[in-house]
């Protein structure tokens, strides 16, 4: 097949990601504000922002993984133009998210005394734990917000969720100033500031993309609330779907936060360094969650229409298209490691290590971006347990005893730290890629066989 039949995709393609991709960048962005605002207390406030914001990620990989359950479902209701069916995801997928907001504030809540048996600074782990109680409770009007935003990705309406981030991102920004600092009537708070602005901003964020999408006249039908009591066989679908893929994210979001807990070991400016580079590395990330998020709806909606040849070649195109996106972010983390990290602290041993871990930055970007994307795409086609069996391996038996090993003191340290991470995203996008290839050629060949009889 000729380049071209992939890359006249690219416009549609990026049409749809480039809302997912400004939302995802956004909540990036209220972590990049925290960073560079609480970085200018000093190491030991932007290491214990990294390690709350370690634990708080845990849980929130779990939660989101549970709410990319509704985008496959809504897409592939879409493609069919099943609105009844679509209403039933989105209402069911709704209710899910906000129980699993309430128990993963429960679980961070009751899961902070660990951070004392982790090895890490003492007085890292107790400045943290302040800034926890809040972010934590944040979890709440997030997860409802997922519920909104997988929605409305499914139906191909990734535009709301953006603008609903980006004002958030506004008011966060705001309230950090005031709070962190402290200015005008409101008190200085520092790292419990941060945390504060987090949480008005997104119960901001959840309401505004609320009152959006009930006042459009597209999303009426789904707004109209079924009279029939919720039903299991629903939940079922949603859980089968969301359970393998938050175990998926779960367990890239906790190879990561080891790396936190393994450079804690290391001291307080490896650890600062850590997060400077962990948080460069997330907001190109981001850009491949888009693409991930376009490859999980497109695909979902010509397996709705099963027409296997077209999401084959539509899949095909978001790969290369991630690929192409993220050599040029490998390019410019390379020539800017010594530049980027000044923008979030004055501290020349932290600037030195975190222009090191750029370097393997750089190299893992293909690998992690064709990952998300290729894990998205094999979302469109629900097919979860294999992925989740694949990542498991990738990162924990091949990538984390790498990083432990490598990551010592005595060994390379941070450096050693970050080789395991690439080497686990690696074989997670090689073995990933083997799992869609196999699997589209042999919905091409039911299809053939199905036409034929």
């Amino acid at each position: 097949m000729q380049l071209t039949a992939y890359t006249k995709e690219f416009k549609k393609n990026l049409n749809i990601a480039f809302p997912v991709m400004l939302g995802q960048l956004g909540h990036v962005l209220v972590g990049l504000a925290d960073n560079i605002m609480v970085g200018r207390l000093g190491a030991a406030p932007l290491a214990a922002v990294s390690l709350g914001n370690s634990l708080i990620f845990i849980a929130l990989s779990v939660g989101i993984g549970f709410s990319f359950a509704i985008t496959p479902l809504v897409a592939e209701a879409d493609g069919s133009q099943n609105i009844e069916k679509g209403r039933s995801y989105f209402q069911h997928g709704l209710v899910m998210c906000a129980i699993s907001g309430i128990i993963l504030f429960l679980a961070v809540w009751f899961a902070k005394p660990l951070l004392y048996y982790l090895d890490q600074p003492p007085e890292v782990v107790d400045l943290s734990l302040p800034y926890i109680d809040i972010v934590a409770f944040s979890l709440l009007p997030l997860m409802i917000f997922q519920g909104f935003k997988q929605f409305g990705d499914g139906l191909s309406q990734t535009k709301y969720a953006m603008y609903a981030t980006i004002a958030a991102n506004v008011v966060n920004v705001l309230f950090n100033y005031l709070l962190i600092y402290g200015f005008w009537i409101f008190p200085r708070l520092e790292l419990e500031g941060a945390a504060i602005g987090t949480l008005i901003s997104r119960f901001f964020m959840l309401a505004f993309i609320y009152f959006i999408l009930k006042s459009k006249d597209k999303f009426k039908d789904y707004f109209i609330w079924a009279k029939k009591s919720l039903q299991k066989e629903v939940f079922k679908r949603l859980i089968g779907l969301g359970f393998p893929t938050a175990l998926q994210m779960l367990f890239e979001v906790a190879i990561f936060t080891s790396s936190v807990f393994l450079a804690g070991t290391l001291g307080t400016n490896p650890q600062a360094a850590n997060q400077v580079a962990l948080n460069l590395s997330s907001m190109t990330f981001m850009i491949a969650v888009g693409i991930g998020v376009t490859a999980t709806i497109r695909v979902g909606n010509q397996k709705g229409q099963h027409n296997y040849t077209e999401l084959r070649r539509i899949a095909y195109s978001t790969f290369l298209l991630v690929f192409i996106i993220e050599a040029f972010f490998a390019l410019g983390f390379i020539l800017l490691k010594d530049i980027l990290p000044i923008v979030y602290i004055d501290n020349a041993e932290v600037i030195f290590l975190a222009a090191q871990l750029l370097i393997v930055a750089a190299l893992f970007q293909l690998s992690d971006g064709l990952q998300v994307v290729i894990l998205g795409a094999l979302r469109g086609l629900q097919d979860v347990r294999y992925p989740t069996l694949i990542c498991f391996i990738s990162y924990w038996i091949i990538g984390f005893p790498i990083s432990f090993f490598l990551g010592k003191e005595d060994a390379m340290g941070s450096m050693g730290i970050w080789i395991g991470l690439l080497a686990g995203l690696s074989a997670s996008a090689i073995m990933l890629y083997i799992r869609f290839n196999y699997l589209s050629k042999k919905l091409i060949e039911r299809g053939v066989i199905k036409d034929l009889i």
